[in-house]
């Protein structure tokens, strides 16, 4: 590998760490754990109402560490989990969730759109095309491990 290309991943590396980091300071600003904000965000994302499986597969967080924040959301009236199915079951925002989503998820949420919007069209679609070409890649060379 080249040294060229060698740095320029590690700068890509530095840029995600700095990335989650700021994640990180913003979640704690708004007065929430990481675990909590990754599985509210991710259920704002399915407007309210997502699969457990969906909230493991999208928030990156390991299935221990979402049941243990589910619990702790459902336990503080946030959320409750329905079956559906008889087998799968959903978590579903409380109106008490969704007055907690827009003081901070939503608002997380405003401030990416927000930067996102500034940014010429074609710009938005390389960057996601660019991510998702990564990201795919990245998926199969794991799996590869």
């Amino acid at each position: 590998m080249s040294d060229a290309i060698r740095e320029q991943s590690k700068r890509l590396d530095l840029l995600i760490s700095e990335t989650d980091a700021i994640y990180h300071e913003a979640t704690l600003k708004l007065g929430l754990t990481d675990s909590a904000m990754s599985v509210l965000y991710t259920i704002c994302l399915f407007d309210g109402e997502c699969s457990l499986r969906d909230i493991i597969a999208y928030s990156g967080i390991p299935k221990q560490t979402v049941n243990s924040a589910l619990r702790k959301l459902e336990g503080g009236g946030v959320l409750y989990l329905k079956w559906v199915d008889g087998r799968k079951k959903r978590a579903c925002l409380t109106e008490k969730g969704r007055e907690l989503c827009v003081g901070t998820v939503l608002r997380l949420m405003d401030i990416e759109d927000e930067i996102i919007g500034k940014w010429l069209p074609e710009e938005r679609e390389l960057y996601l095309s660019l991510t998702r070409r990564y990201l795919g890649a990245l998926r199969e060379k794991v799996k590869e491990l």
